[in-house]
């Protein structure tokens, strides 16, 4: 008896990357800068005009608006940097992304008794930045860099 063999192999065809998902590596990459300098800058105020930030009277800690400034400039610095990798696609870009995001949340939501409305929304901000992270890979940044 002879034996049958399937040539009907299934091989993976390359298919075009979305165009949503192309958007969402832009987003990710340009809210990421952007959130980097705005931290950057409400450090620098932090550092230079301590007096412009008030404090809630009776919060949960207390910390030196100076020490703070310099945090928030550091940690903007970072997140900026780690915004202009994004666009590469590479997978440490990402995940070091993903993690000064949510290092971000966490200064500004200890931030919120200075300066409430800015720190909400900067937590915003930085939610939908760990999802635009989370939602593309390496091949929707390849055809990024590839049209741009």
């Amino acid at each position: 008896m002879t034996e049958q063999v399937s040539t009907n192999a299934e091989e993976p065809v390359d298919e075009p990357v979305s165009g949503w998902t192309v958007g969402i590596a832009l987003f990710a990459g340009i809210t990421m800068v952007m959130i980097g300098m705005f931290q950057a800058f409400q450090g620098l105020i932090g550092i230079l005009r301590a007096p412009f930030y008030l404090i809630t009277p009776g919060y949960a800690y207390d910390i030196d608006v100076t020490i703070w400034g310099w945090a928030h400039l550091v940690l903007g610095t970072l997140v900026a940097v780690a915004g202009c990798f994004v666009f590469t696609g590479v997978l440490w870009a990402r995940i070091v992304g993903i993690v000064f995001a949510v290092l971000n949340a966490v200064a500004q939501f200890m931030f919120l008794p200075y300066y409430p409305v800015w720190a909400l929304l900067l937590i915003v901000m930085d939610v939908f930045v760990i999802w635009a992270l989370c939602a593309y890979n390496r091949e929707a940044a390849e055809d990024l860099a590839f049209r741009y």
